[in-house]
């Protein structure tokens, strides 16, 4: 326990003191070279760059050592603030799962770190200045990022929760709009925090629901409490939101494409270690509270379904390269949440760790070709395999691992959720009803195939066929960003054999894998495909193998308009009533209180002109006075 009370609070707190150092180091000033270049800073640079990398490193050392030796849950509490017996603790909650996911995070995030040395660290085109100037404050803004979300990993608390929550919130908006020439970065950064916010409001209330019924935030206080069923299904529901929110789950999807216009590393940290995961995590934490709340968990379930499949069917029509990845993100949280639905939290939480590895792998992959190519678009890629060998193997590998190709690490991750919705649904054993089960097990059947066929069309559109790009000169990365992807492949391809590790089993309470025809079934999926995208793809290698969905290409492109009906909807009467507002508070408020100081302030002009009349006009306004006043006199006295 005394080294859970030492080495828990260590995990957030070690890139949080590298955070603030790094936020105070000054900024690199804007100096520009003879010939229109940046001048580079390598002081502060380097600096930011050691705090950056020593955070994230120390980290996963102690995560490490942390998985190493728990034996079981652990947790240290103290009392923070006491609003009148309503307690707010300062503690860490820790188990192995937590500390897995804490080897996870800081995996990603060291690897985020020094892939960024070399991505960010390069001459701006002429006449641009330095595009990096900021570096400092970017790296120590993946540093706050990282111990928000490892502060949501060891959280003992609800409200310590919220605060990693919401820090990863501001954290995600300053990264997002990192690259302030860009004019879509700092809208997207815009959409992205103003729409977690809606689901973080339902997050907050449903954490005061569940405290103020308890007595205590205390998350051991909270799952050990009697709710009313009432009281239960509503806070679970509010939880929603905020998870609906973090984890781009539908209707609360929207931002997560947009905010690709953010630096590559960044969509790495954000869909693989930190937001993105975040809210699958959370609802682990609680799941005991979700089991007594099935109408929660129907609703989640319907979430999940529809997620899965819009974010799968969007990513088949996309050009732009992080485009695709962040549609399959929507995806594969979707399985993830569809996977707690039918009641399996280690399900969930093992594609979690699995998806961790092959989507920054992916996304820094990615980065390397848009590096070398100077584009996001796939349409200008192509033929890239031979100049480009080591990143196309290790997209083969974590498109692979995405496809869910045996024995890549998203076969075993991903087919254990579709094993335990086939059960669920074939049986009924899940928390919820039958049919729930049997669209999370339809929905991730098609997704397999679907995720087969764009996987193999981003394959095929960037990686062979001829250069669509004559003027690129591609490479492979420089050693700072090819490392990072490389070790990132070795989880990416070996991480699912480890379930049948049986320590590691037992850590995550993974049931034992028994090999049926039920799984068969995902490997035929997977490669009718694949087999259709390449089939198309041999057919006219110059194609986009996307003509074959014909008319259905615009609405998966664009998501089904829901961008635009959620604009429609919500953003214009929004803004309506916001300018009604604004009219009445200028027009009526404003007015009111203006025009009485205006009539006043004329009134008083009044008066002061006649004070300030011309002294003619006084003396004679005077005898007048004093001749009125004799007058009333004498005939006053006469009538007497």
């Amino acid at each position: 326990m005394t080294g859970v009370g030492v080495l828990g609070p260590l995990l957030p707190a070690v890139p949080f003191v590298a955070a603030l150092v790094g936020l105070l180091l000054p900024a690199a000033p804007r100096s520009r070279s003879a010939t229109g270049g940046g001048v580079r800073q390598p002081g502060v640079r380097r600096t930011a760059a050691g705090l950056g990398i020593t955070g994230a490193a120390v980290s996963l050392v102690v995560s490490i050592v942390l998985l190493a030796t728990l034996d079981g849950p652990a947790e240290t509490s103290t009392v923070w603030i006491d609003f009148g017996g309503l307690a707010v603790t300062f503690g860490v909650r820790l188990d192995a799962v937590a500390a897995m996911v804490a080897v996870a995070v800081s995996a990603v995030a060291l690897a985020v770190q020094v892939y960024s040395i070399s991505y960010l660290c390069r001459d701006a085109p002429a006449g641009q200045g330095d595009v990096d100037h900021r570096y400092a404050p970017y790296a120590a803004q993946i540093s706050l990022f990282t111990a928000a979300m490892l502060l949501v990993v060891v959280a003992g608390d609800l409200i310590m929760l919220l605060v990693g929550w919401e820090v990863m919130g501001i954290c995600s908006y300053l990264l997002i709009a990192h690259d302030r020439r860009l004019p879509e970065a700092p809208a997207a950064a815009m959409k992205a925090f103003l729409v977690t916010r809606v689901g973080d409001v339902g997050f907050l209330l449903g954490i005061a629901v569940l405290g103020i019924d308890a007595g205590s935030f205390r998350i051991a206080d909270v799952l050990a409490h009697d709710y009313a069923g009432g009281t239960l299904t509503l806070a679970c529901l509010l939880l929603l939101a905020g998870v609906a929110g973090k984890s781009a789950q539908f209707p609360l999807h929207t931002w997560l494409p947009d905010a690709m216009a953010g630096p590559t590393p960044i969509s790495a940290l954000i869909h693989a270690a930190t937001m993105v995961a975040a809210g699958i995590y959370a609802v682990t934490r609680v799941y005991p509270l979700f089991e007594q709340a099935p109408t929660a968990l129907t609703v989640l379930g319907v979430m999940a379904v529809i997620t899965l499949l819009l974010g799968a069917f969007a990513a088949t029509a996309q050009d732009d390269i992080k485009r695709v990845l962040a549609w399959s993100t929507v995806s594969q949280i979707g399985y993830m949440a569809g996977a707690l639905a039918v009641g399996s939290p280690p399900a969930a939480l093992f594609h979690l760790l699995s998806h961790a590895a092959f989507k920054a792998l992916l996304f820094l992959a990615a980065g390397a070709v848009i590096h070398a190519v100077g584009s996001t678009l796939m349409s200008t890629m192509g033929g890239l395999r031979q100049t480009m060998p080591v990143t196309f193997w290790c997209t083969l590998v974590g498109l692979g691992a995405l496809a869910g190709v045996p024995p890549l690490s998203g076969f075993w991750s991903k087919d254990g959720i579709l094993v335990v919705a086939e059960q669920a649904a074939r049986h009924g054993t899940g928390p919820t009803p039958a049919w729930v089960a049997w669209l999370v097990w339809l929905a991730g059947l098609v997704g397999v195939a679907v995720t087969a066929w764009y996987a193999t069309r981003l394959l095929l559109l960037t990686f062979f066929g001829d250069t669509r790009s004559p003027a690129a000169h591609p490479h492979d990365p420089p050693p700072l960003m090819r490392w990072p992807v490389l070790l990132l492949a070795v989880p990416s391809a070996l991480l699912g054999l480890a379930v049948f590790v049986a320590p590691f089993r037992s850590a995550l309470k993974l049931d034992e894998l028994h090999l049926n025809a039920f799984l068969l079934l995902p490997v035929a999926l997977l490669l009718l495909g694949a087999g259709l995208a390449g089939w198309r793809w041999r057919r006219d290698p110059a194609a986009d193998p996307a003509t074959t969905l014909g008319p259905l290409r615009p609405a998966f492109a664009r998501a089904f308009w829901l961008d635009e009906v959620q604009h429609t909807l919500v953003v214009r009467p929004v803004r309506a009533l916001a300018r009604a507002v604004r009219w009445g508070d200028e027009t009526v408020v404003d007015g009111v209180v203006e025009g009485t100081g205006r009539g006043t302030a004329g009134l008083g002009g009044w008066f002061a002109a006649r004070h300030r009349a011309g002294l003619p006009r006084a003396a004679t306004a005077v005898l007048a006075g004093a001749l009125l006043i004799g007058l009333a006199a004498v005939v006053l006295g006469g009538a007497r």
